[in-house]
């Protein structure tokens, strides 16, 4: 791998690894200190390794650098010397002692403790999934600000906020007690849902950063897998969702960035392999007695990595779909489970069904009434694709619509 290449891959990889375990080190509260010395790190590298060339070790050579740096600013900086030293000693027995722990399992466990610190409750889950990507995965501000389809400026207010919050409310870098435990993971476990569903399903044009997010969720994901603490259940059926949905991604959009409806997709661009690893955690799922949404969700989405288009197939995602929205309604799963009606039992039933959810401010809402309208009413198909072009925020979405009002109108 060439430098211009080495940097940004470095920094998506190791730069969480360095300020998570710097900021347990020096107390979450002062986790800026933690971000500006991975940065200076990072900007080292790029001015040393542009003249000397790469290192026999690029990441190792990060973890030394990052260590000196931050030994240097404990001595010189004046809140440190005033706070932090003093905690420090008392721990160590001295400053002489003062070492940071870059060993692998101090690493993962840095990582662990910083997510559930990030993916507090005091704090909302755009906040969560922003601050996720910045301080876990390691996305610099623009790509955050494309994700989510705003500015740099607003993301930064947003993480500013956010930190702010979790100082106020004295969040420590440490697991949640056992009693805490269920509470604060199904916490982590909607951040991470959510942070792979904005790239599945982003607005954003940017295919590279869709699928990153995707990756990135995975990653933390499995992060909790490898603890003992955190392999539940829920965890591995939400690792096995993520798995089944992104073995279609490549199927789901056109060369040009274009959607592509489920029963048009090349099941050939299907990844095997995502969905057999899919499996192995589903089954893994499968042991206790709890049965969350996730296990219903991967359950729904193993189905769809079937590619018979069977009526028992769908009968069969129906039924989950009834069962999820038992468990937690949510406008997605309504619309989803609208669908399924009607590919078991026809387009007819399907419509009342749908009318009745009325989601009048939901562009896709309509979109799915275009699609079941479609052939018994093509003048009512076209005014609600008209409708979901009005609500649908990207020009993705309104080419997507543009062109299949043309295509009706055929």
């Amino acid at each position: 791998m060439e430098q211009k290449e080495m940097i940004p891959h470095l920094f998506r990889t190791e730069y969480s690894k360095i300020v998570s375990v710097l900021s347990k080190w020096v107390g979450f509260e002062n986790i800026e200190i933690a971000e500006d010395i991975a940065s200076d790190t990072f900007l080292l590298a790029t001015e040393t390794w542009g003249i000397k060339g790469l290192p026999e070790n690029p990441a190792a050579w990060l973890y030394v650098v990052a260590k000196n740096r931050a030994k240097d600013h404990l001595k010189r900086n004046s809140t440190f010397s005033e706070k932090i030293i003093p905690a420090i000693q008392q721990n160590t027995g001295g400053l002489n002692e003062i070492d940071i722990d870059l060993s692998d399992k101090n690493i993962i466990d840095s990582q662990l403790q910083m997510m559930f610190a990030i993916c507090h409750p005091s704090i909302p889950a755009e906040a969560q999934i922003g601050l996720s990507l910045r301080i876990l995965c390691g996305f610099g501000i623009e790509e955050i600000a494309d994700a989510f389809l705003t500015n740099k400026e607003t993301i930064n207010k947003r993480l500013f906020r956010a930190k702010e919050k979790l100082r106020a409310g004295k969040v420590k870098l440490e697991l949640p007690p056992a009693a805490e435990m269920d509470k604060r993971l199904e916490t982590v476990l909607t951040t991470l849902y959510l942070l792979f569903n904005e790239g599945y399903y982003s607005l954003s044009q940017n295919v590279t950063i869709r699928k990153d997010l995707c990756l990135e969720a995975m990653r933390l994901t499995f992060l909790l897998l490898e603890n003992a603490t955190t392999n539940k259940p829920k965890v591995n059926a939400l690792l096995a969702v993520m798995c089944f949905h992104a073995s279609r991604f490549e199927a789901r959009t056109s060369a040009d960035g274009e959607s592509i409806l489920y029963e048009d997709q090349d099941t050939s661009l299907w990844n095997d392999g995502l969905i057999k690893q899919g499996e192995v955690y589903l089954n893994r799922a499968s042991e206790g007695n709890e049965l969350s949404k996730y296990h219903l969700e991967a359950a729904i989405a193993h189905q769809h990595t079937n590619k018979s288009h069977s009526p028992e197939k769908w009968e069969n995602i129906l039924q989950l779909y009834n069962r999820l929205l038992l468990i937690e309604y949510s406008p997605a799963a309504a619309l989803n489970r609208a669908y399924a009606v009607a590919r078991a039992d026809g387009k007819l039933i399907a419509i009342r069904d749908a009318e009745k959810l009325n989601l009048v401010k939901n562009h896709l809402y309509y979109l799915l009434l275009e699609y079941l309208y479609t052939g018994i009413d093509d003048e009512q198909a076209i005014a609600h694709l008209k409708t979901a072009f009005k609500l649908a925020k990207s020009t993705t979405d309104k080419d997507h619509i543009t062109n299949r009002i043309n295509k009706i109108k055929k």
